[in-house]
């Protein structure tokens, strides 16, 4: 793998727009994002500012990249930061010190590669390094019908807490499984 894996700086907001924007385009996107392009598309400069200042350099979320030797971004990964008792976006409040894995995407081109494996290996090893809250466990939600991610969440330790919640908006009777590795 010629890819570096690294976190975003808040310069590169644009790129970080860019990506997400192809994410949502992908077909797995209806199940696999909370978001659609039409919404993230008519968002301002500003938010995605924001988002890639956080994403570099705040404590509570941290965003990994792929980047290919040319430049270009092939990959990413977000993970947040979910203490004790803190709200979720997902279900009930967390019940212990965790991360959150988000926003899991590999351009369809580049899969195959080991990029997948190699944003969570350095998703994981950020939230190992967490001091505060120190982390118990690493937490994801996955469509129930979207098999081929959860094989690859199987195959890097995550496994299912027994736990379900509706999809959020009009797909209520649809589910998202929460998968976790402990710490």
């Amino acid at each position: 793998m010629k890819h570096l894996i690294r976190r975003v700086r808040a310069d590169e907001w644009r790129q970080v727009r860019d990506l997400r924007l192809a994410a949502l385009q992908d077909p797995a996107a209806p199940i696999a994002f909370l978001e659609t392009y039409e919404d993230a598309s008519t968002r301002p400069d500003t938010f995605w500012q924001e988002r890639a200042a956080n994403a570099a350099q705040g404590d509570a979320v941290a965003q990994f990249v792929a980047e290919a030797p040319d430049g270009s971004w092939d990959g990413t990964v977000s993970v947040l930061v979910e203490g004790r008792g803190s709200e979720s976006a997902f279900s009930d409040p967390a019940v212990m010190d965790q991360t959150h894995v988000v926003g899991v995407f590999v351009r369809p081109e580049a899969r195959g590669a080991g990029l997948a494996d190699a944003l969570f290996r350095v998703g994981l090893a950020w939230s190992s390094a967490v001091e505060e809250p120190r982390v118990q466990r690493v937490r994801l939600f996955v469509h129930e019908r979207n098999a081929r991610a959860q094989g690859l969440y199987r195959k890097l330790g995550f496994e299912r807490t027994g736990v379900t919640v509706p999809m959020a908006g009009d797909r209520s009777d649809e589910r998202e499984i929460e998968m976790a590795v402990q710490r």
